[in-house]
């Protein structure tokens, strides 16, 4: 979600409570969220995942993919179809029997979205973290969540292939066979119901396709459609959770008959001149609102004239925290927080809400808001198993590919940040900072979607590596997702830990802007202390065995990385180390201009260090280079406002699991490597 730490000095002029108070979900609004929809995830069937590795679905000889077999078969459905909009919707994974943001069950996301509000972990309504937003999903109170048929079709999918099938509700939600079975038939009643063929041609089932989606619009419904016939088109394999190795053999000739679509009778709106998306996404104007309220105060946003008055360099990648519903409801009051765009799990339908010249309030961070657009993805980074789809995947790397391509922003994980990789501003704001998406999103998939996959770019020698662990079979333990001190259920991840020796029994390494007082990191699912994610890279410090050793928020940190199952690969680039003949070099989390630039009726805002050191003898990777700069926009006109560029140049690197600035006065930059 949005973070609420703002730059002081830039928010005196607002109510005491200022921005910060826009980022709590309230407790009336938690109360409301069953009529929302807002979905709690059990992690109760996802503890059991790891005994399904050994004796479950894969141990068998392919369970999961006889039973695509066989239920194509039954039901008359191409199994390329079945086994493509499986992928969409899941990619093949049974998600332990736990339900989906949307309240969707197994691979073939069922929808049951009553049980799932029924079954939802105890927590109590309101409850936040000290981050300001949601923790974790609440509990809905059971006597205010719908009943089966107030609920629309699309979230109660999984009765209606009780129906056709015969099979238990129970059994569709919890057995992965019964799951596909259910959903091949929904897909045969749906071209029956159109008065389709039963056609072997999979080209032939393109609106029972679209259908699935659930998508209450034509263009969000030919979206989903004709992601699945890309998948058919160009093939797909994966080992799911479960242990299991599945494939989608190529058909690059499938051409689907999209005037099918018609036969849906969905609306076809017209695209709001105001949206600013690729054409091949299904997208809607939904404004966040720029209105005076209070005592001059003014929300959520600030109107800008990008990129003529500031360049955009980033993208910033969060997670909603919340239903789809709920989010939408947030971002339209003018005393929240805001960011760009919002993604759909179900079907990665888009809502824009700001316009890209304009300032998004919603990375914490003054400097970064003034030069990033947010998205936000929905979901909940501490239930893992209430999956990020694969079709809102997509349709994010379609939006991301679009941005960048327009404000000519570089496919890399220096540019590309997860709202957890953006620094707090000053020491006092670090503890605020937001951890989303968090260590359960794909990021290795996701830039194989944006087209910029993350590859091996040098020898032994080159002197950096990029993180880059296997998703599915990486599993770091957590704790807190539902209580504290709890361990999570197993699940695959992006991030690999980080200790203070080569050994999996030494601490993990400290993150003093975190822990003042020196204690260690922890294995909380939220404590990013000790935490490399895929795609970032650091500069080698060493190597012993299967241990590798990079330089880490100014310490040496080792994680496992065997030659037999790397979690990293060998890369080459340029690095900062400290000037010659300064033994430490200062750290900040905003590149702001010198106290000379300012003009006169601009407060000079400080340039404060962050309570980090880069040391001597250490290097850190290079990601950008920019000069001090420095939005001045407080008022409700924006003629008031201002662009201060000073002279200091600034470089940011990849210091810790945030990126970070530092001087370019006070280092020195070379190549990585020997």
């Amino acid at each position: 979600m949005p973070g609420s730490a703002q730059d002081s000095a830039h928010d005196a002029h607002r109510s005491p409570s200022g921005p910060t108070r826009r980022t709590t979900l309230r407790t009336a609004g938690a109360a409301a969220s069953a009529a929302l929809l807002l979905p709690l995830v059990s992690a109760t069937p996802a503890a059991h995942a790891d005994q399904r590795r050994a004796d479950g679905p894969g141990a068998d000889g392919g369970t999961l993919r006889r039973a695509f077999a066989t239920a194509a078969a039954e039901y008359g459905v191409p199994l390329s179809v079945l086994l493509g909009v499986s992928y969409l919707q899941s990619r093949w994974d049974g998600h332990g029997g736990a339900p989906s943001v949307t309240g969707g069950y197994g691979p073939m996301h069922l929808t049951d979205a009553h049980t799932a509000l029924l079954t939802a972990p105890h927590h109590s309504q309101g409850t936040e973290d000290a981050r300001g937003d949601l923790a974790r999903p609440l509990r809905v109170p059971k006597a205010t969540v719908p009943q089966p048929r107030q609920l629309p079709a699309r979230l109660r999918t999984l009765s209606r292939a009780a129906d056709l099938t015969g099979l238990s509700a129970a059994a569709l939600r919890g057995d992965e066979s019964a799951n596909v079975r259910g959903g091949a038939a929904l897909l045969a009643a749906t071209q029956k119901r159109l008065g389709l063929p039963s056609s072997e041609d999979p080209a032939d089932w393109y609106a029972a396709v679209a259908a699935y989606s659930g998508a209450d619009d034509a263009a969000a419904a030919a979206f989903f459609a004709d992601e699945v016939y890309g998948v058919i088109r160009g093939g797909a394999a994966r080992t799911t959770a479960g242990g299991e190795r599945v494939s989608l053999d190529a058909a690059p000739d499938v051409a689907p008959d999209t005037r099918q679509l018609r036969t849906l009778g969905l609306p076809s709106r017209a695209r709001d001149p105001r949206v600013e998306a690729p054409k091949d996404v299904s997208c809607e104007w939904i404004p966040a609102p720029y209105e005076e309220f209070g005592e001059g105060d003014y929300g959520n946003h600030d109107l800008g004239d990008r990129p003529s008055s500031q360049s955009v360099d980033y993208i910033v990648i969060h997670d909603t925290e919340g239903s789809w519903d709920t989010t939408i409801k947030l971002v339209q009051d003018p005393t929240y927080v805001s960011w760009q765009y919002t993604l759909r799990s179900s079907d990665g339908h888009i809502a824009q809400h700001v316009p890209l010249k304009d300032v998004a309030w919603h990375a914490g961070n003054w400097y970064v808001n003034a030069k990033s657009i947010g998205l936000e993805h929905e979901g909940f980074l501490t239930a893992p198993d209430a999956w990020y789809t694969e079709t809102m995947y997509r349709s994010s790397a379609r939006l991301v590919r679009y941005l960048a391509k327009r404000f000519d922003i570089p496919l890399d994980r220096q540019h590309i940040l997860g709202h957890d990789n953006v620094p707090g501003t000053t020491t006092s704001t670090i503890k605020g900072m937001h951890t989303d998406p968090g260590p359960y999103w794909d990021w290795a998939h996701y830039f194989t979607l944006l087209g910029a996959p993350f590859r091996r770019t040098a020898g032994s020698s080159g002197g950096l590596v990029t993180v880059r662990p296997d998703y599915d079979t990486n599993r770091p333990a957590y704790t807190d997702c539902e209580t504290a001190g709890q361990a999570c259920a197993p699940h695959g991840s992006s991030a690999v830990r980080l200790h203070t020796a080569p050994s999996a029994d030494a601490p993990l390494v400290k993150d003093i802007g975190l822990r003042p007082d020196g204690s260690d990191s922890t294995t909380g699912v939220n404590d990013t202390g000790a935490r490399a994610t895929t795609g970032q890279q650091f500069a080698v410090a060493g190597h012993e065995g299967d241990w590798t050793a990079i330089w880490y928020l100014g310490q040496r940190a080792w994680f496992q990385n065997p030659k037999r199952r790397p979690t990293a690969v060998s890369a080459k680039g340029l690095v900062v180390t400290p000037r010659a003949g300064a033994a430490e070099v200062p750290v900040y989390g905003r590149a702001y201009p010198e106290k000379e630039a300012y003009p006169e009726g601009v407060p000079v805002q400080a340039v404060s260090p962050l309570p980090y050191k880069l040391l001597a003898g250490q290097s850190y990777p290079l990601g950008l280079r920019v000069r001090g700069e420095y939005l001045w926009a407080t008022t409700f006109d924006p003629a008031g406002h201002k662009v201060v560029r000073g002279q200091d140049v600034y470089y940011q690197i990849q210091f810790g699991h945030r990126v970070a600035f530092v001087r370019a006065a006070d280092v020195t930059v070379r190549r990585s490597g020997k």
